[in-house]
């Protein structure tokens, strides 16, 4: 379970994935320069197009201290799983050498086989709930470009899920990975086109523009910033793939800043041009010209041929649990070619429950600051203050100790603020 993207559907952490493709965590080669861009893959993805949006709701200052919150806790968090494999390392060398730590691992490790399962559960959730922004977010891009034909839903039954059970055959993630970085390409491109829009619409930026919208709305821009810092599940992969493991501390800490800098100019260049007209995923404020168009069509056949890759985790994980299935063994033995058909069914069957839920979901910035708020906040915050307190434990400083427990009880305090908002706005 490492290997599994992070849930925000950074479309190039796709070179990571394939290299850990068999859920090893295998010493690396790769260079600090290696490292810092595998790191800036592996967490930016297209949470990042609906950040204008959560600072039209908290204002474009309370947003851009939300965001700098959000990824120095990420940050932070993401040393103390590193704290916690050079604590195991001290204690077991010879397994740490073989590269046996994994985020499960550490699950497992604190709390059995009821923690592994719990870590994998949470993973699988959050995967699922980054494919689902996947295809929302095409949908949605689409019917901008040709809103005449069909609704959003529309075109994510007609087009996206023959195309999802046509591509969840492939086993294979090599021949996507092109697709990953055309995605990512795609990406930086929407990012440079809308800041050549905002620009255009400067004139009195600051005007009719609030820096804070009240205290209600900072949980809302919390959790999409949550979402768009989400990459966990590399953390242990990235530092193993280290030839000089104890520079990644220094390369992780740079590239977060660097990212935090970005989110933080994008949402407030998005927030400032568009105002109260800044739409959930800001490409559907672009005007439709050609240059737009092009990115938009770009990001949507991109994403949909890397749907596979964020898919790639929920797979194996069912996969394995029908392989283990007593029945499954007795059907694949007795009837020849039942595992084949049974494996194949269960992909079909997984694509369509997530299309089906797409294609309920009204609004990408509402999902995507739900998700944050709750499955990534369980993964980002809960679950590394957990491992920390119980591996590395009395041999820390009290006021350490008393950090972790803050960060522990606030997660648990955002989760549950996340479902609860959720459920009592339906």
């Amino acid at each position: 379970m490492a290997a599994a993207k992070p849930a925000d559907g950074s479309a190039l952490a796709a070179p990571l994935l394939l290299a850990q493709e068999d859920g090893s965590t295998r010493r690396g080669g790769a260079t600090p320069a290696q490292t810092l861009g595998n790191v800036v893959v592996s967490i930016v993805g297209t949470g990042v197009l609906g950040l204008p949006y959560a600072f039209r709701a908290a204002g474009w200052l309370a947003g851009s201290v939300g965001v700098a919150a959000a990824g120095s806790a990420t940050l932070y968090c993401m040393l103390l799983l590193v704290d916690c494999r050079d604590k195991l390392e001290e204690d077991e060398p010879e397994e740490c050498c073989q590269g046996h730590y994994t985020y499960g691992d550490l699950g497992e490790r604190c709390f059995g086989t009821i923690g592994r399962c719990l870590t994998e559960i949470l993973i699988l959730v959050s995967q699922a709930g980054g494919s689902v922004a996947y295809l929302i977010f095409i949908g949605q891009n689409l019917h901008s470009i040709f809103s005449q034909l069909m609704s959003p839903a529309g075109f994510i039954f007609a087009i996206l899920l023959p195309v999802q059970i046509a591509l969840s055959f492939i086993r294979s993630l090599h021949s996507l990975s092109p697709f990953s970085i055309f995605a990512d390409v795609c990406n930086v491109l929407a990012m440079a086109i809308v800041i050549k829009e905002d620009l255009l619409l400067f004139d009195h930026p600051f005007a009719n523009r609030s820096a804070f919208n009240g205290l209600w709305a900072v949980p809302f821009t919390f959790g999409v910033a949550v979402f768009c810092f989400e990459g966990f599940s590399m953390t242990l992969a990235l530092e193993a793939s280290m030839a000089e493991r104890r520079k990644f501390r220094w390369v992780l800490s740079q590239a977060v800043a660097a990212i935090i800098t970005v989110y933080v100019c994008f949402g407030v260049c998005g927030y400032l041009a568009y105002g109260d007209a800044t739409k959930d995923i800001i490409t559907l404020n672009l005007p439709n010209n050609w240059s737009s168009v092009a990115v938009k069509v770009g990001l949507c056949i991109a994403l949909a041929f890397t749907f596979p890759v964020m898919m790639h985790p929920i797979h194996e994980i069912v996969e394995t649990r029908f392989r283990s299935s007593g029945c499954f063994q007795k059907l694949s033995h007795s009837v020849r070619g039942a595992e084949s058909l049974g494996l194949h069914s269960s992909r079909i069957l997984v694509v369509a429950i997530l299309t089906v839920v797409a294609s309920f979901i009204p609004a990408f910035g509402s999902f995507i600051s739900f998700v944050g708020s709750t499955m990534c906040a369980l993964l980002s915050f809960v679950l590394p203050a957990l491992f920390h307190l119980s591996i590395v434990g009395l041999s820390m400083s009290l006021w350490r100790r008393v950090l972790d427990y803050v960060i522990l009880l606030f997660g648990l305090a955002f989760a549950g603020y996340g479902l609860v908002s959720a459920l009592s706005s339906h």
